[in-house]
């Protein structure tokens, strides 16, 4: 399940160092494709941040929690106006947090969420490999 891979990185001066690629991690995404409903922009964005992120930063085995909303798009037909981005070190933490009871709350506080919002909720798990980039620019070997 985890990879490891030699990379070469070359720093400001020039010069290579070499060294690990961190662990496969795990990102669960869900993405609202849609629109928020006129006169309710305000209102969406204050709700997730007061009743969803305490919530969302509870989940088991959270490693990090990263809320994006959409600034500008090239696709204005298809909008993402909140991506919601929780990284896990395995599929069975991922298991683990939506069995939780913190998940069965995030879902019924989401609902007023959703109340301000047409359009669709997608959930994806993604595989992610991370990369150190302050120590320069990563090139595989």
């Amino acid at each position: 399940m985890y990879m490891l891979g030699l990379l070469l990185v070359t720093l400001e001066c020039g010069v290579f160092a070499y060294f690990l690629k961190e662990a496969k991690m795990f990102v669960r995404c869900v993405f609202f494709k849609g629109h928020i409903k006129a006169g309710m922009h305000e209102f969406f964005h204050d709700y997730w941040k007061e009743n969803l992120v305490p919530l969302w930063s509870n989940f088991p085995h959270l490693l990090e929690l990263r809320v994006l909303a959409e600034v500008e798009s090239d696709d204005i037909g298809n909008p993402f106006p909140l991506v919601l981005s929780m990284k896990f070190n395995s599929r069975d933490d991922i298991a683990e947090a939506l069995a939780s009871s913190v998940r069965w709350a995030s879902k019924e506080t989401s609902k007023g969420l959703l109340d301000m919002f047409d359009g669709d909720v997608i959930h994806t798990v993604f595989s992610a490999d991370q990369f150190d980039l302050s120590l320069g620019k990563v090139h595989n070997l």
